[in-house]
């Protein structure tokens, strides 16, 4: 357990400079774009002035040079603050806060239900290679792989909202019915359905892909003839061997992939008006609001960096041949 505790610590500290250096990286990335905050506040106000933007400048702090900029927005992540919206007129904490709950709603259905489909069709599949099942889970997985994320989304929209009227077309819940508990959790649930299947199409073709050629590559492993001369049925050589080395790939893919899931949240939340980081990221792109977008970047970051500490933990609980050391 204290050998669990230092790897655990060990790749806590190897997170910190890859969080570091995405706040540098994405800080640089944002000064590069045309215009700043100031100059979109004072075009909207009507009052476009040379002294009027520098005032907002020099209230927004964008007067004083980049460096000086970076070491004092990095100062302030590490002592947790992220600063305040002045397009939102708030802190930038409060409104991650009020959105990063339904964000982790959308993104562990569609990872959680992705996961468990593909690794159920993916052995079905390998279970009779070339059979109608397999065909089948090709099919689907060559589909779900290749439809944009955007497009499905719609299409989901037309198909089950509007033409079958099963699912709400937007929103999180029905927030003038003013439902509670469990009537509350089965709204948030309808409209969780089609957001969630959405984000899951691409990583559930790609678990599905992985888990059947896992299984067949594991399958032909001398291990399981060792099981098999000690008189192990096919059902213990699948649950106890076959298919727990198969989910380490799946696992590896998980933390890979976690990036491209929370940018997959931007276009699904965008598309389904989820109230979410995605669509809290794109309203203040275009708003120019470069405090708050930062301060999504330092937590989609430390989102990522802690799945793939989770996922590395997850492998040597899994696979006893993994150690920690």
């Amino acid at each position: 357990m204290n050998e669990r505790l230092r790897f655990i610590w060990r790749r806590l500290l190897q997170g910190i400079p890859t969080i570091l250096l995405i706040i540098i990286a994405c800080f640089f990335l944002l000064k590069l774009a045309p215009g700043d905050a100031a100059e979109v506040l004072a075009g909207e106000s009507g009052a476009a002035t040379k002294e009027y933007v520098d005032t907002l400048r020099t209230k927004f702090q964008l007067d004083k040079p980049v460096p000086v900029q970076l070491a004092a927005y990095v100062k302030n992540v590490l002592t947790l603050d992220l600063g305040y919206s002045f397009r939102q007129g708030t802190s930038v904490s409060s409104l991650i806060a009020s959105r990063l709950v339904p964000t982790l709603l959308l993104m562990g259905a569609a990872l959680g239900f992705a996961i468990v489909a593909g690794i159920v069709l993916g052995m079905a599949a390998s279970n009779r290679p070339g059979g109608w099942v397999d065909q089948f889970v090709s099919v689907l997985s060559l589909l779900a792989y290749s439809m944009p994320m955007f497009w499905a989304g719609l299409m989901l929209i037309v198909v089950f909202s509007l033409r079958l009227e099963w699912f709400p077309t937007s929103g999180m819940e029905e927030v003038a019915m003013f439902h509670e508990g469990w009537t509350r959790v089965l709204d948030i649930a309808e409209h969780l359905v089609l957001p969630a299947l959405t984000l899951s199409l691409f990583y559930l073709a790609l678990f599905m892909r992985l888990m059947r050629a896992a299984m067949l590559e594991q399958r032909g492993m001398d291990y399981v003839v060792t099981a098999r001369a000690k008189g192990l049925t096919e059902r213990q050589i699948l649950t106890r061997h076959v298919a727990r080395n198969a989910l380490l790939p799946i696992i590896t893919m998980i933390g890979i992939q976690m990036g491209n899931l929370v940018g997959g949240s931007v276009i699904v939340e965008t598309v389904f008006g989820w109230p979410g980081l995605g669509q809290l990221a794109f309203d203040s792109l275009f708003a120019r609001d470069l405090n708050l977008l930062m301060g999504i970047f330092v937590v989609s970051a430390v989102l990522v960096v802690v799945v793939n500490i989770l996922v590395d933990i997850t492998y040597t609980l899994i696979d006893p041949r993994i150690k920690a050391a």
